[in-house]
């Protein structure tokens, strides 16, 4: 009878064995439910001439469409795309666009100079955009900009547009004829290892401009360009910044704000682990000289290094381009709760911080920890307009809050 019960018992024990090694050397649910497109299967060309764009449609199409987690995948090449709008929502909320190649724009901005976009993610949830480059020739376009002559406004590299939990990583953005990134109307997105490249001359050309949007990380990026490596606009709420190199560029810009009277504010922002070098602005808060209902708080900005940046800490409340719809009038941006700590280097211009704020609404709560910024090895100076603060540990220049 014993020897039955243990003949029985290691019967049992082999048939769990079995399902187990079985189990185990299947394949993950998600693995199994992974489907791929391959953007040159719908006929796009890696010769740098065909245009391929609808290719690139027909496989976001099919990805869009597909149950399963998807990927579309983008070989080594060049591959001219005129424009790209990958829409959603989608049947699933695991897109992977995998990139080895490059993505290439027209060369002549009259092409797609007045489309505003050149490569579009709109109503996407759970989408990533994994290495890469997007080459957006935008060498017509700021030669024509530059001559005066009338010109198309100029297109975006990548737009994401009201969309949710999307990744970006590794992707390089060149040659913009306008913003690189923009990211608008959107939650949870994450952007780490990009790299921006731009001559420093090319006109408004951000690097990466965030906008009526929450949840957005930028971590460990290179951003050169003709404008302001980072860009935050109205309605922004907790976005974190850290670990970028910045320059060429217009630093790191919170603004401009206060264009429209009636605006979202711009609050729970942090920026760290900072370096700029030979840039026109380090840390700036920027509005109109005119009346608003936008503000700017609860902010921090830490550990940067500045690098002969023309102007590394500053607060401008009096922006009024051309002197056009703006003068004589005061900004009605609140700007409050605005901490620098740990920020040094050098400064290409004697005045190394300025805070000229709104004659109406002055700055409140800025606070300046642990500063130093000098001028050619000189003592740099700070200047001080409607601000209201306070300073402690080492300091310099001299605090004028």
């Amino acid at each position: 009878m014993a020897e039955l019960i243990f003949i029985t018992c290691l019967n049992y024990l082999v048939l769990a064995l079995s399902i187990f090694m079985l189990l185990s050397e299947s394949p993950s649910p998600a693995y199994a439910a992974s489907v791929q497109y391959n953007v040159v299967s719908f006929g796009a060309k890696a010769d740098d001439t065909t245009d391929s764009s609808k290719a690139f449609q027909s496989a976001w199409a099919s990805a869009c469409g597909s149950m399963r987690a998807a990927t579309i995948y983008v070989p080594r090449g060049r591959f001219l795309v005129r424009s790209a709008s990958f829409k959603g929502p989608c049947k699933n909320l695991a897109i992977t666009v995998r990139i080895d190649g490059t993505l290439v724009a027209p060369s002549n901005c009259n092409v797609n100079g007045d489309a505003g976009n050149w490569i579009v993610f709109r109503h996407v949830i759970g989408v990533s955009v994994i290495g890469g480059t997007l080459d957006g020739q935008g060498m017509d376009l700021w030669a024509c900009k530059l001559s005066g002559k009338s010109c198309p406004s100029g297109a975006t590299n990548l737009m994401i547009s009201n969309s949710e939990n999307i990744l970006v990583s590794g992707l390089s953005s060149l040659n913009s004829q306008m913003f690189h990134i923009v990211v608008s109307g959107c939650q949870n997105v994450k952007m780490q290892g990009v790299k921006v490249s731009n001559p420093g001359t090319s006109p408004n050309t951000d690097g990466i401009h965030i906008t009526a949007s929450t949840g957005v990380t930028i971590r460990n990026s290179k951003i050169g360009t003709g404008d302001d490596c980072v860009s935050i606009g109205p309605g922004t709420n907790n976005l974190w910044i850290e670990n970028i190199a910045c320059g060429p560029g217009h630093g790191i810009s919170i603004g401009s704000l206060g264009q429209d009277q009636e605006e979202d504010g711009v609050q729970n922002v942090t920026v760290k682990t900072v370096t700029f070098t030979g840039t026109q602005n380090g840390l700036r808060i920027k509005s109109w000289a005119r009346p608003s209902n936008g503000f700017a708080r609860n902010i921090l900005f830490q550990h940067a290094i500045m690098n002969n940046v023309q102007n590394p800490i500053i607060i401008d409340q009096n922006y009024c381009p051309d002197n056009s719809g703006c003068p004589t009038q005061a900004s009605g941006v609140r700007v409050s709760d605005v901490t620098y700590q740990d920020i040094y280097g050098t400064s290409a211009t004697l005045v190394a911080v300025k805070f000229d704020c709104s004659s109406k609404y002055p700055c409140t709560a800025i606070r300046m920890q642990d500063v130093k910024l000098t001028y050619w090895n000189q003592l740099a100076t700070a200047s001080c307009a409607h601000a209201d603060g306070t300073a402690s540990g080492l300091v310099q220049p001299s605090s004028c809050l």
